[in-house]
């Protein structure tokens, strides 16, 4: 034992009781106050300054304990550094990392807020929000994002991986985002749990080997006339709205956020913004006499601008024209029949699958690919071939519509052949 060092006895700890500093040697010291509390402290000296450090009632920190603690501290001053200023650095810290403490939930919150302009519209926004709020935050939500881990994300992903593998795809982006952005924001650190290269895909089957492409549900062409009859005895909104929507080949979104201003009636003629197009391009629809005699009939609501308003003047749900599907499907086998199915998954057909029905069409009545794919608004051809591509095939898309309108009313179309390319 170092001479001078452990002075005081367990007894005397005990029993001392008169006020003052009583030394155990090597800095250490009892501190015996006028109130009979008794606690440690340890002196030192450093850069000049001489310092006194609380270590500690003696109810929680014995007699060797303090003295194990005391020699830690004499091997800090040796080194010439403050163990009072690299506690209150230690603390600082650990109350700035308990104020970085973030849950997913509230991650998710954050980061919307500053990523609210890049969404392309509202819809999009709270379909991203949607995804996230199904899936991840009954898992993630609670979790402080620092502790999220491989294995938690592995656990929202693996249920709907295969069955929903599109969803789950886009799922998985989106938790990455989510973390990604807490990392930069200070909230975590290291790498990304919900990243795919190097790291999930070395877990999960890829996306195409486990699922085909998500396809919505069509319609066969031999159910489409009577499926279309069917839905023209439909009243409401929603129902007028789905019928155009078959009309044109349009998506729901597109459709349920068509205004008035959009609408040219005298040149027959659709124009939906780029803001509102998925490819981010205006696109032109042209519109049949069966599709603007359905919007002469139309009701027009005050103070609402949309063509085919919700009961309080705004748009029509994302759900609404699929509950008119759902319903049809209903009517369909309360009657002890099959109803309107996929032929090839045999599931109830929904308005996206409609735009696949109209383009099974066009392939079987011999379209010219370039122009049904137009028509549906999707990407046709290189940069190159579409900088060199000034039509759109207004007027032929005119008469390939009519054409479309008369195989959907169950009328044989008279001419096919002039919708091909010219060869």
């Amino acid at each position: 034992m170092a001479k001078g060092i452990h002075r005081l006895s367990a007894a005397e700890v005990r029993t001392k009781t008169d006020p003052g500093h009583y030394s155990d040697g090597g800095g250490l010291y009892l501190q015996v106050s006028q109130f009979d509390t008794k606690s440690w402290v340890f002196k030192f000296t450093v850069n000049g300054r001489t310092r006194g450090m609380g270590l500690g009632p003696i109810h929680t920190l014995t007699l060797a304990e303090a003295r194990t603690k005391a020699a830690d501290l004499r091997k800090v001053v040796a080194d010439g550094r403050d163990p009072i200023e690299e506690r209150n650095a230690a603390r600082l810290k650990a109350a700035t990392d308990a104020a970085k403490t973030i849950t997913f939930n509230d991650a998710i919150e954050k980061y919307l807020a500053k990523k609210e302009g890049e969404f392309r519209n509202d819809k999009h926004r709270k379909q991203w929000r949607s995804t996230l709020d199904t899936y991840a935050a009954p898992i993630l939500g609670k979790m402080n994002v620092a502790h999220i881990g491989m294995q938690d994300v592995l656990r929202v992903l693996e249920p709907s991986w295969s069955e929903k593998t599109e969803t789950a795809s886009r799922l998985r982006g989106r938790v990455e985002a989510v973390l990604s952005w807490a990392t930069v924001a200070g909230f975590r650190t290291g790498d990304n749990p919900a990243r795919w290269t190097g790291n999930l895909k070395e877990l999960l089957p890829k996306p195409s080997a486990v699922a085909e492409k998500d396809n919505q549900p069509a319609l066969s062409l031999a159910d489409l006339p009577a499926w279309f009859a069917g839905l023209r005895k439909r009243e409401g909104m929603s129902a007028r709205a789905l019928e155009f929507l078959t009309l044109c080949a349009s998506r729901s979104g597109e459709v349920r956020g068509a205004t008035w201003a959009e609408i040219d009636m005298d040149a027959g003629l659709w124009t939906i913004p780029a803001a509102r197009m998925k490819a981010k391009r205006e696109h032109r629809v042209p519109l049949t006499p069966a599709a603007l005699d359905l919007l002469r009939a139309l009701p027009r609501v005050e103070g609402s601008d949309y063509v085919f308003p919700a009961a309080r003047g705004g748009a029509l749900s994302d759900m609404s024209l699929s509950a008119v599907m759902r319903r049809m499907q209903e009517a369909e086998t309360a009657e002890g029949r099959k109803g309107w199915l996929d032929p090839r998954s045999g599931r109830p057909a929904v308005p996206h699958g409609l735009r696949s029905t109209f383009r099974d069409w066009a392939a079987e009545t011999g379209v010219a690919r370039d122009m049904a794919e137009i028509s549906l608004a999707h990407t046709v051809g290189s940069e190159v071939e579409r900088a060199y591509r000034r039509s759109d095939m207004l007027e032929r898309r005119r008469a390939l519509m009519v054409a479309w309108g008369n195989a959907c009313r169950g009328e044989r179309a008279n001419n096919v052949v002039a919708f091909r390319e010219a060869v």
